[in-house]
């Protein structure tokens, strides 16, 4: 069975999975910010198959997200190397580290994000750089950008609306739970 190309959709989501969705090639742009670039580290380090850890590295590169640079000629052997459009997946992946210390780590946090300076236990959240707000799904939403098309559109008006629907229907709740107080 063939896959779904995604990456031709006008989703910025769908287009950045099909170029960083597959699970291996984020575990290995993690690997990458840890300080690995040569194939046997991340092979050690993922215990991945030789096969398919050559195809995520040349998607990767074909992506963009990591440079490829010989280290050794004989024999040839390369090192991959983060690219600026690979580093900024960081807040990415801290989103993730985030989510799955709350949803996916009934053992607790195994991993913690701290202040590098003075070791305090940081809460990841996720802000708008021009206000300073944090960014929930209570006071923003998606809308049309300047390329997107009409059926992308019409998707986003009908969330906006569902969106507004949903609220006000909460709102109503609430005033009426605090009219039978």
């Amino acid at each position: 069975m063939q896959r779904k190309n995604i990456g031709s959709a006008q989703c910025p989501i769908a287009r950045s999975l099909a170029q960083v969705g597959e699970w291996w090639s984020l575990l290995i742009i993690r690997d990458a910010m840890h300080g690995l670039c040569r194939f046997d580290e991340f092979q050690k380090s993922l215990d991945i198959a030789p096969n398919m850890l050559t195809r995520r590295l040349n998607a990767l590169v074909e992506t963009e997200l990591l440079d490829k640079h010989p280290y050794s000629t004989r024999p040839l052997r390369y090192e991959y190397k983060l690219t600026a459009k690979g580093r900024e997946l960081s807040p990415v992946l801290l989103t993730l580290l985030t989510w799955g210390n709350k949803y996916a780590a009934p053992e607790g946090e195994c991993i913690q994000l701290a202040d590098a300076h003075t070791g305090v236990i940081a809460q990841p959240v996720l802000v708008d750089k021009v206000s300073g707000r944090e960014i929930t799904e209570q006071d923003f939403m998606l809308i049309a950008g300047p390329a997107a098309s009409d059926s992308m559109r019409q998707r986003l008006l009908r969330y906006q609306h569902h969106k507004m629907k949903h609220e006000l229907f909460a709102a109503n709740t609430a005033i009426a739970e605090e009219n039978e107080k």
